[in-house]
């Protein structure tokens, strides 16, 4: 007898919220408020290692209650109350919802400390809450110089309720700021509401995937008996995209291209604004008549505003999860939402607006279960700092986009900045541009804040082996005060990521990398095989700048200062780095390295965030007379790929290995003896080579782009990987994944345009992937 087929497909992420399970994020260096409940099951949980964990309780009326979890205050574990007196904008959030609740942060009893140091990876407590319980678990910051590795990192909670409700929805997320409005729609309902000039909405998903439709209008037009309405074919293409995210360019505009809204923050950055909102005869045409619809909801609520019904209603479909497939056919699947996913707009003008909680039941557009849609409407007295989301795992919480401890500088010189890697960075710079930021760089001196590049110290006595094992050089071969270039592997071959690494002491080694998941592969690589040691993530811990360019070697031997067991900077090899002082002996501590990304002579340089802006004045009281000048990610792109560096998304991937990546020589596969993650594949790949990367010189002016297929005929046999025009060379050039049979240089391919048939752009196939001073005589200078 044969069972019915049943579908079972891993979704990690809403595993995280359930009737009765939950987890919350602690940051590193933050706290977190929960409530518990008679019987509630806490544990809190070390995910890094070596972490300290402090804890409060709180009855529901304010009293202090550790001993309803078998806890203790202990004196000195002041890390809750320091949080809670810090000057920031979280801490008073915090420190007002928790008055509400009748705590008293002025006075603070002493927490409880939750383990001793040094802690391993994974080490958790767990606890049953005897009465209802107000919870502040706290993962404090430890204040440590940027050549030391004993860094804050996040502690996670998972609560099983003993009584979950029968009917459950996920808790709503904390309010953001002060209030104005707020109200719940139901599935097949919606909501009219009016919005001031510089207040806030907040269109929650509650329970994750399930759509919400928007529409907004003027309100003095709408008096004045005109409708003008948000129009999504205007938004689109004023700002050049299908979507707008947070950033400058960021508007919703109405028919007559007037701005309406602003999008500030975006937790889930895939939605649809270019069809309509639902429609009856959507539902008519798949038989079911009669049935919900967001249009006609919409057109309900809106009567009373004196606005005309439509059949259809263009709107903003947030968390609509719509695509158009490879035959221009408009697609629908699931969303991406989770559980208190969010898009937060501000209304440029005085709005009505109206939203949906979507009814759709007969296709996955709201995962097959529609849910509810919470609305929140802010003062506009509220700063929200502009922000998308990123998470290193589905389950994991969001990480709205950082702004580096270099940003007070940076934005005195710019406001073209985009989400780079979860942080803001420079595109360019106003009053210079890519191409003078280029140039300064090529001729002169360029600074660049690349906090970003994700951080890991790797410690402990078995740090080495990890690292000999999870990356394809020879770690054994590293000396201190030494940088290897290096990829790091899955088994099948594919690339995780790249990134240099700094042997920092015999024990002691720093990851410097793109992939925040590079450390969690680290950790799950060390418990694997049983190894003694520490991944502790050190991205929003340590600051870094690339200071680059002839003139970098004169200007930094002008501000850093060295004691006599470290190099002198002046000294300093090619892959080498030193820890020093900005300017003295007392000046704060520094580290810097030879390596950089631009193919010139140049270093990085690294310190403590608290330190950040000295640093950068510093350098720019220093540098101006050389020339300096600020550079962002469009002239960093054109260096890179004048120099033949590889690119995360566009040289390399998880299908591609590092040989066809172009970084085959990081891959010692005679010399290094021992194994390490991929070894037998890329033994494998190597001895049926499919395709290599090379450098094109293009024919005339017109450019490539990445994802041009590179043809030979009608055939085609590589894609263009990177591109631009070199301004040094006067030339178009590109990095190119090419068959292997088509690499030898001056070989002519062509590469598509249009639909890669209609239109080519001829090329050679260049000597090298280095197109600017392939011999490195600069960057070794």
């Amino acid at each position: 007898m044969n069972l019915p087929v049943i579908s079972r497909p891993l979704e990690p992420a809403l595993s995280v919220m359930t009737r009765d399970s939950e987890q919350h994020r602690v940051a590193p260096g933050g706290l977190t408020v929960v409530a518990l409940e008679a019987g509630d099951r806490l544990a809190v949980i070390d995910l890094e290692g070596d972490q300290p964990a402090q804890l409060l309780a709180f009855t529901e009326d304010g009293g202090e209650a550790l001993g309803a979890l078998g806890l203790s205050g202990q004196r000195g574990a002041d890390g809750i109350a320091r949080l809670l007196h810090a000057p920031s904008h979280t801490a008073r959030h915090v420190a007002a919802g928790l008055r509400r609740q009748h705590i008293d942060c002025r006075h603070l009893p002493d927490a409880a400390s939750l383990w001793p140091a040094e802690t391993p990876a994974g080490f958790s407590r767990q606890f049953v809450a005897s009465t209802a319980l107000t919870l502040i678990v706290a993962a404090p910051d430890r204040h440590t110089a940027v050549d030391s590795q004993q860094r804050a990192s996040e502690l996670l909670l998972r609560i099983q309720r003993a009584n979950p409700r029968r009917i459950w929805t996920p808790p709503l997320p904390v309010p953001l700021g002060e209030l104005v409005d707020e109200f719940t729609i139901k599935p097949g309902s919606a909501r009219d509401y009016p919005v001031a000039a510089g207040q806030f909405i907040q269109v929650i998903d509650v329970a994750g995937r399930q759509c919400s439709d928007f529409v907004a209008f003027d309100r003095r037009a709408l008096d004045s008996g005109r409708e003008v309405d948000l129009d999504p074919t205007v938004t689109r293409t004023l700002n050049g995209s299908a979507y707008p995210g947070p950033g400058l360019f960021s508007r919703f505009y109405d028919r007559t291209m007037q701005p309406m809204l602003e999008v500030v923050r975006d937790t889930v950055g895939r939605h649809d604004t270019f069809a309509l909102a639902c429609t009856a005869r959507y539902y008519e045409a798949q038989g079911y008549f009669g049935h919900a619809n967001c249009s006609s909801n919409i057109s309900r609520v809106l009567h009373a505003h004196g606005v005309e019904a439509r059949a259809g209603w263009p709107a903003i479909n947030f968390f609509y999860n719509t695509g158009l497939d490879a035959q221009q056919q408009l697609t629908l699947d699931e969303p991406w939402s989770r559980p208190g996913d969010y898009v937060l707009l501000k209304a440029l003008t005085d709005l009505v607006c109206a939203s949906t909680s979507c009814p759709d039941d007969i296709d996955p557009a709201n995962g097959w279960q529609p849910s509810d849609i919470h609305i929140r409407v802010y003062s506009e007295k509220e700063h929200f700092s502009l922000a998308m989301a990123t998470r290193k795992t589905p389950d994991a919480e969001p990480l709205l986009t950082r702004e580096s401890a270099f940003h007070p500088a940076t934005a005195t010189l710019t406001r073209q900045f985009v989400d780079y890697r979860g942080f803001w960075t420079a595109s360019h710079f106003d009053g210079y541009g890519a191409l003078e930021e280029y140039h300064g760089c090529r001729e002169r001196v360029a600074v660049m804040d690349l906090c970003a590049l994700r951080k890991f110290d790797v410690l402990g006595p078995d740090a080495e082996a990890l690292l000999d094992y999870c990356l394809t050089r020879d770690v054994r071969k590293l000396a201190i005060g030494q940088v290897v270039y290096s990829a790091m592997c899955y088994p099948h071959g594919g690339m995780l990521d790249d990134g240099t690494l700094l042997r920092l002491g015999n024990d002691a080694f720093r990851w410097i990398g793109g992939e925040d998941y590079a450390g969690i592969w680290l950790r799950e690589q060390a418990e694997t095989l049983g190894m003694k040691v520490w991944v502790k993530s050190a991205s929003e811990q340590i600051s870094n700048l690339a200071v680059q360019g002839p003139l970098s070697r004169e200007l930094l031997a002008r501000m850093i200062w060295t004691p006599g067991t470290q190099p002198r900077l002046e000294a300093l090899g090619w892959f080498r780095f030193l820890v020093g002082r900005l300017d003295d002996y007392n000046g704060p501590p520094v580290m810097v390295s030879r390596t950089g990304y631009t193919g010139e002579l140049g270093y990085e340089l690294w310190c403590h965030p608290d330190d950040a802006v000295q640093v950068w004045q510093r350098l720019w009281q220093l540098g101006e007379p050389l020339g300096l000048v600020p550079m962002g990610l469009e002239a960093l792109d054109i260096l890179r790929i004048e120099a033949g560096l590889v690119f995360a998304g566009h040289e390399f991937d998880d299908h591609t290995d590092p040989f066809e990546a172009g970084i085959g020589f990081c891959v010692p596969l005679k010399s290094k003896t021992a194994d390490f993650i991929g070894r037998d594949a890329l033994t494998r790949r190597t001895a049926a080579p499919r395709h290599r990367l090379v450098g094109l010189q293009l024919e005339g002016n017109e450019t490539a782009a990445h994802g041009d297929d590179v043809h030979s005929g009608r055939a085609r046999i590589g894609v263009i990987t990177s591109a631009t025009r070199s301004p040094v060379l006067g030339s178009n050039i590109a990095l190119c994944r090419l068959d292997v049979g088509y690499c030898e240089p001056g070989t002519q391919v062509e590469i598509g345009k249009l639909d890669g048939q209609q239109k080519r752009i001829r090329a050679r196939v260049a000597s090298s992937t280095v197109a600017y001073d392939p011999e490195k005589t600069r960057v070794r200078g």
